[in-house]
């Protein structure tokens, strides 16, 4: 038995067997080959394996988003078969008498810069897709997998880190637990386990090596261990803290159904954060009011471009047809600082959590913006749907965002097409200059969220990607406490409701102090939920400020 020890960012008992994740990058070299039609003849297996590879992605996706967003992957199964592609790959193999690997690897580059240097934005955005199946093509040829979870059973996933792009591609059902060399307990992989309600645990020194795929492992998010070839005493205990988390999860469905009242009589709503439609099953499966949070955005980081207005309205159409006229808060594009997608083009930045990001990029990019607006907004008629922006500082940018919104409910008024005429607007408190602004922005729209981890983020002026500076990252400052009151008070001054939607939201020893503190909703991680709500109907607010001096 082997222990490796790291940080736990989602308690839970996981006991099952390890898959190690790595990534599809492969370093190409340039060799000589004595057979070249042999090495055509490699090349043209690779691109059938590719193939393959792609038509079961698109089965995937068709299943999970619908035809349109399963259509990129028939795109790149035509790439694939290009001809001048392949006679292009073909003639460096034989001219060069070089490796497969090296043939594509040229192809690709020199594609890849052919349609960057066009002036049509359509075939320039195709740069992205020339990279991406000269990838698939090499991997095939070096003998990769296809990059996700090779297994027919559900696995605890070991890797090095993971990037949002890449867990959104993810088959969750056959994830146990999440465990990661690197990374921050704010990372993508730590909300993604929390969203999942699985054990993680980030900062674990576990091998990445082909011979760790397969071993037999337990991982504690309590104690914050993994156990490789567990022995069997450890195996035993581990397997009953198992069952009686098991039972625990059991007790709360008993929750199920009952109204998020506190003893003397407070409500709150809580509600569900979700990154994708197949999130929808969790939400309804732990009872969330609602959803507080759908991040859009991975919607565009699981794109090689810009996703369409049909294909986010399918998917906007179908989380607010599921959801059944429960509210569903639909956050706008949050591109930028650690989420990143190719196809933007964004300038390199000395510091991208302060740059160019969230509605900065949608106010630079008004045709980006008013897609996806396109597509809320007609969704809107199928559910209800209310609009929410990130990264808001001023009362200015939020006049522009409702011009904005306003000139495209003109747009769809002219066609005909119908839209909830009053849907809701609200905005994401992330930054000190919106707490200070609470009163004043509340005027100007319906409602707020507070994105917690952000808000944290600039209001310590630590990095939360930062590992090394998680012992002075305080999630509990008092100066964001009281941050936090702040923005509640003046919320409800100004006429708006308040949430949270942050990570915040699901800790549990702060529930009560949100009651207190008057928030009208939580939106938290959807396993969250229940254990929320129980909380809830223990809690007497007016008992609780009494004793903390709160009144």
């Amino acid at each position: 038995m082997i222990i490796y020890e790291g940080k736990s960012v989602f308690s839970g008992i996981a006991i099952g067997k390890l898959s190690v994740y790595k990534k599809n990058e492969q370093t190409v070299k340039r060799e000589k080959v004595a057979d070249v039609e042999a090495e055509v003849a490699r090349y043209a297996d690779a691109r059938e394996k590719t193939i393959e590879q792609l038509q079961a992605l698109h089965d995937k996706a068709v299943k999970e988003v619908g035809e349109a967003g399963a259509e990129i992957f028939e795109a790149h199964q035509l790439m694939v078969e290009d001809e001048d592609y392949i006679e292009s790959v073909e003639n460096i193999i034989r001219s060069q008498c070089v490796n497969a690997e090296f043939a594509v690897a040229e192809t690709g580059d020199n594609f890849q810069k052919m349609f960057l240097e066009m002036e049509d934005e359509y075939f320039r955005g195709r740069a992205a897709d020339i990279k991406d199946i000269s990838e698939r093509i090499i991997n095939c040829l070096l003998g990769g997998g296809s990059g996700g979870i090779e297994s027919d059973e559900p696995v605890i996933v070991v890797a090095d880190d993971l990037a949002p792009s890449e867990t959104v591609q993810m088959d969750k059902d056959k994830i146990l637990s999440f465990v990661t060399v690197h990374g921050s307990a704010n990372s993508h992989t730590s909300i993604l386990a929390k969203t999942m309600n699985i054990p993680a645990i980030i900062g674990c020194p576990v091998p990445l090596t082909d011979e760790m795929n397969g071993k037999e492992a337990v991982v504690d998010g309590f104690e914050g261990k993994v156990y490789v070839d567990p022995d069997p005493d450890i195996l035993a205990e581990k397997k009953k803290l198992l069952l009686k988390e098991q039972e625990k999860k059991a007790l709360l469905q008993q929750l199920k159904g009952k109204e998020n009242v506190t003893l003397d009589g407070q409500k709150i709503n809580l509600y569900a954060n979700i990154g994708n439609t197949k999130d929808l099953a969790l939400v309804l499966e732990n009872d969330a009011g609602g959803i507080g949070l759908f991040r859009s955005e991975f919607i565009y980081l699981g794109s090689d471009d810009y996703p369409t207005e049909d294909e986010q309205f399918a998917i906007y159409k179908q989380v607010a047809q599921t959801m059944a006229g429960k509210k569903v808060i639909i956050r706008t594009l949050d591109i930028g600082a650690d989420k990143q997608a190719d196809y933007f083009n964004l300038p390199h930045e000395e510091n991208p959590a302060l740059g160019l990001r969230a509605i900065r990029i949608c106010l630079t990019r008004p045709d980006v913006f008013k897609t996806q607006l396109r597509a809320i907004l007609r969704a809107s008629a199928y559910g209800k749907i209310s609009i929410m922006f990130p990264m808001i500082i001023s009362v200015d940018e939020v006049k522009k965002i409702k011009e904005i919104v306003a000139e495209v409910k003109k747009e769809l008024d002219e066609i005909g097409v119908d839209y909830d005429k009053n849907i809701e607007l609200g905005i994401m408190i992330e930054t000190p200059a919106a707490v200070m602004m609470a009163e004043e922005l509340a005027k100007e729209v319906d409602f707020f969220s507070v994105g917690t981890n952000d808000l944290t983020q600039y209001t310590l002026a630590i990095d939360r990607q930062n590992q090394s500076l998680d012992e002075f990252y305080d999630s509990h400052h008092p100066g964001l406490m009281k941050m936090l009151k702040m923005v509640v008070d003046g919320a409800h001054k100004g006429g708006a409701w308040a949430g949270i939607c942050g990570e915040l939201g699901s800790d549990l020893t702060l529930t009560k102090e949100f009651l207190a503190m008057g928030y009208d909703e939580l939106s938290v991680s959807p396993g969250r939920i229940l254990p929320l709500r129980k909380i809830v109907l223990e809690t007497n607010v007016g008992e609780y400020k009494k004793e903390k001096g709160l009144e």
